[in-house]
């Protein structure tokens, strides 16, 4: 009990006065947000603060899995032909009120279908003031997938679809199609404030945003008009904590209640630590190490082939994830429908590698080599991934020079076109499909953003979207499997692990979930 109140103390500190006895859970996040509109990013630490928190979607993923439920509408249906998807809304969603906005009434199919236009419509003020760069919605082709959006009356809306998309439903619960209050935003476009969409969020979800103190800590408090009911903690603070160090020192000390992305070699001490429950399952993502393909010498498959085999990727197992991870030889990790267990890895070889770089005319190679300044489930510590990659690079005559950025620059760095070098980044799977993965992250529509290889294979972009087309998930699979062979042959990336997700929680936290997606979600959280 006294650690309970020394956490909601040290929140309370950090996040002003509070009612006394309030309840205040404390989340030490990793990094700061890129913003709180999350139509606009991908990182999941924003998501976490945005998406997760302050905002719902149609439909949601059934926590802890990857199976879909119904959110903010209650039920759907898909024609015939898969051209028509209709919408049931319940009647009980309210925006939540601030002292920035007041609704004067419940969602209705307007704000869905304005949630789209805004992502879609040239014309729509917030589409003009983001120069269409909604990256998740343009990547997975959502505006050429959407015809029109029909309201049938207030709680029936119809998505017009050019084409059956097998993953459709399930990518309206991914985080870029949460639903925003066309009230709101329109009453900002009259203010001309438009950028305040992003930056003082009103949404439906489980809490409603109070502040943000930069790279410091962000306040909620509980949605009292929730619609499934408000919440039992009263009080939600992300403490923004890069160090995980510190993250599992402010655990321990009762500081935060909750933290992601422990160090792999603190997990057996946090294991032992009665006051410390560690969650763990297979994760299921992806580490990457992406080669700009469009700038010499990564144009010549056969020279990234070269690099991929130079390199020890079972030596940054090891060092890195510290036994917490396996190495990887696809694009998807292993436990996902589709996967193709026949491929075989690109062996590490350097002396192959040398020798194939000389025959592909390239010598004296001296690249960048892209390092994430955070933690993420699928990357424990991208700065001693890239030094091990360095090592093993400089054997084969090839020099690295290790880059960083700050989070939001460097993924926004990355996605240029003209970028130098390659980067080291991951993905944690948003809707347990295939697609979500080799559609998003190497489909030609993903070019210049979630591409960040910028590769356009034509024979692996028709297999992809043929399969988004089929019903039938045999028949898709039999694409994947075929599309995880192209990618092998031609090696835009280098394949480097599937991690292990742990979650420490403190013991007196009840009803928190590991979510098998990444996300982190406090609804439904209560502290004992």
């Amino acid at each position: 009990m006294k650690k309970t109140l020394l956490a909601a103390g040290v929140a309370a500190m950090m996040a002003g006065a509070t009612p006394a006895m309030a309840k205040t859970l404390v989340y030490c996040s990793e990094g700061s947000p890129e913003g709180f509109d999350p139509s606009l990013y991908t990182a999941g630490t924003t998501f976490d603060a945005s998406s997760k928190t302050v905002y719902n979607r149609l439909v949601q993923f059934k926590p802890g899995t990857t199976e879909i439920e119904p959110a903010i509408a209650e039920s759907w249906e898909v024609s015939e032909d898969g051209l028509e998807v209709t919408f049931h809304l319940r009647d009980d969603v309210q925006f939540q009120s601030t002292d920035y906005f007041t609704p004067s009434r419940p969602l209705t199919a307007d704000d869905v279908i304005w949630t789209f236009e805004r992502q879609m419509d040239e014309e729509n003020p917030y589409y003009q003031l983001a120069n269409g760069g909604f990256e998740y919605f343009n990547a997975m082709s959502m505006g050429d997938l959407i015809d029109s959006i029909e309201k049938v009356d207030d709680n029936t809306v119809v998505f017009h679809l050019t084409r059956p998309e097998a993953p459709f439903v399930a990518n309206l619960a991914m985080d870029f199609a949460s639903i925003h209050s066309k009230e709101y935003e329109e009453q900002l476009i009259e203010q001309d404030e438009l950028q305040m969409a992003n930056q003082r969020p009103i949404g439906t979800g489980p809490f409603q945003f109070v502040d943000y103190r930069e790279d410091a800590a962000i306040r909620y408090q509980a949605n009292p008009d929730y619609f499934r009911g408000q919440q039992p903690i009263d009080n939600l603070v992300f403490a923004i904590t890069p160090d995980a160090q510190v993250r599992y020192q402010k655990l321990r000390a009762g500081e935060c209640q909750v933290m992601p992305f422990p160090n792999p070699a603190d997990v057996d001490a946090m294991k032992q630590n009665a006051d410390i429950e560690v969650m763990q399952e297979p994760g299921l993502n992806v580490a990457y190490l992406a080669y700009n393909t469009q700038q010499p010498p990564f144009d010549q498959p056969a020279v990234r082939k070269a690099l991929n085999m130079a390199i020890n990727k079972q030596a940054i197992i090891d060092a890195v994830f510290q036994g917490a991870g396996e190495v990887a030889k696809n694009p998807i990790p292993p436990t996902m429908w589709s996967y193709n267990d026949e491929i075989e890895d690109d062996p590490y070889d350097p002396e192959q590698a040398r020798q194939m770089l000389e025959e592909a005319g390239v010598e004296n190679l001296e690249m960048d080599l892209w390092a994430m300044p955070v933690q993420r489930p699928y990357m424990p510590n991208a700065r001693r991934t890239a030094e091990l990659m360095q090592s093993d690079l400089d054997k084969v005559g090839v020099t690295a020079n290790i880059v960083t950025y700050e989070w939001g620059e460097y993924l926004e760095r990355s996605k240029a076109e003209d970028r130098e070098g390659a980067v080291i980044l991951g993905w944690t799977g948003d809707n347990g499909d295939p697609d979500n993965f080799m559609g998003v992250l190497l489909g030609c529509d993903g070019v210049g953003g979630s591409n960040r290889s910028q590769w356009c294979y034509q024979p692996f972009d028709d297999l992809i979207k043929e399969a988004r087309t089929l019903d039938d998930q045999s028949e898709r699979a039999a694409l994947y499997e075929q599309a995880q062979e192209i990618f092998k042959e031609q090696a835009p990336w280098d394949t480097l692990a599937h991690s292990t997700v742990f979650m420490p929680v403190r013991s007196e936290v009840t009803g928190y979930v590991v979510d098998p997606l990444g996300g982190h979600s406090f609804e439904g959280v209560d502290i004992e």
